[in-house]
């Protein structure tokens, strides 16, 4: 009989999958557009890399500021204010006239991104105990999926329309994510101005930082979102239109392919997680990245291309929801400095991967670029086989 992966999980993860959800669909949706529409101003892939890294600098500029406004004035109230902002600054980047534009209101979402950001990540490892974390990190890193597995499919149709259509659409459901977010995300484990129910002991970021399990989390998230987003975000669907001769509609066909492999593993790359452990998933996935990032690297057709996207997916899986889950499990009461600085390092690699691959495949080519994809990853993997396990800890 069927049991829904929600089931006895609080409301408060219930309210933020759905709204969650809406901002993956639109952002899944402006992807395949983002390096196409920088690209048709006359850039190089330097330049385009840049438009990718300047959302992910102002998200990372602004992530412990972040915290410091979940803890003071609760989550509900900075995940709705800060998809508002990033909505604006959507429909701003598509009526740009020019790179220059693009890239200021690009780089303006970061800071709004980066308050819904850790305002869910919040309500997540707070809602439940270590023993459902990585039930709750698959699901709601699930809404984020399901919005994947359309978002680049619909993306790609419109960016044959108009490169700039994808931006209108994106902040439409931007803004239906951040109604459903005010006036529905409210509960007894959520933080507020003046919530005394609360416990009110706090992780700081140097008890987390002392602690191995965190600075080894910190590394996989900032791996991890050099591979899955930094570099599929700025000179892979180049790579594709360009060095494949194919679309820019096979590219959003395989995000969306490597979106269904990850969501087909993520509840069980969750169970597995809470049953076996963090390390052993978080080795599981590392492994898995790896070798799809090595199959980009002897790439030479559309189709080996697909398969690889399909790897990326799968080990995805365990990648997109275990870092969370060895945070959640070492950290206790308000920890939202802690929970940013998390987030801050995925941003890096965000910011860092899209140009340094970029300018390695200015000069190089784009293989040369998913070499030292590689050996990012592999760096993780082995940080990784050293992680003591976690599932059990709490700090003091």
């Amino acid at each position: 009989m069927y049991k829904s992966p929600l089931k006895e999980l609080p409301r408060e993860i219930r309210i933020v999958v759905f709204a969650s959800f809406f901002v993956a669909l639109g952002f899944g949706i402006v992807i395949p557009a983002i390096p196409v529409f920088a690209r048709s101003f006359g850039v190089s892939h330097t330049q385009v890399g840049f438009i990718v890294s300047a959302f992910a600098v102002a998200r990372f500029s602004s992530g412990l500021v972040s915290g410091k406004l979940v803890d003071k004035f609760g989550e509900r109230a900075v995940f709705a204010a800060g998809v508002l902002l990033v909505s604006i600054s959507v429909a701003l980047a598509g009526l740009a006239q020019s790179y220059e534009q693009l890239l200021i209101f690009r780089a303006a979402g970061g800071l709004g991104s980066s308050m819904f950001s850790v305002a869910a990540g919040s309500v997540v490892v707070r809602s439940v105990g270590d023993d459902h974390r990585g039930r709750a990190q698959s699901v709601y890193n699930g809404a984020f999926l399901l919005g994947g597995m359309a978002g680049p499919a619909i993306g790609g149709a419109l960016t044959a329309i108009s490169l700039r259509a994808p931006f209108f659409v994106y902040s439409i459901t931007l803004l239906i994510a951040g109604i459903i977010a005010f006036f529905f995300l409210t509960g007894e484990h959520l933080q507020g101005r003046d919530s005394g129910a609360l416990e009110q002991s706090t992780t700081r970021l140097r008890d987390a930082l002392a602690l191995a399990p965190y600075r080894v989390a910190l590394v996989l998230s900032f791996a991890t979102s050099w591979v899955l987003m930094g570099l599929r975000s700025s000179v892979l669907p180049l790579f594709v239109t360009e060095d494949l001769n194919s679309s820019a509609a096979v590219v959003g066909y395989g995000f969306t392919i490597s979106a269904i492999f990850q969501g087909a593993f993520l509840l069980y790359a969750g169970k597995l997680s809470d049953v076996k452990g963090r390390r052993y998933a978080a080795v599981l996935g590392s492994s898995i990245v790896t070798m799809g990032v090595l199959l980009l690297v002897f790439t030479i057709n559309p189709w080996m291309y697909i398969l690889s996207m399909c790897i990326l997916g799968l080990g995805g899986s365990f990648l997109g929801t275990t870092p969370a889950n060895i945070v959640g499990d070492v950290i206790k009461g308000k920890a939202g400095q802690v929970l940013a600085l998390f987030q801050m390092a995925g941003d890096a690699g965000m910011m860092v991967g899209p140009i340094v691959v970029g300018l390695i495949s200015d000069y190089y080519g784009y293989h040369a670029s998913f070499v030292i994809s590689g050996i990012v990853i592999a760096i993780a993997l082995g940080l990784a086989m050293k992680l003591p396990e976690t599932r059990n800890s709490r700090l003091g």
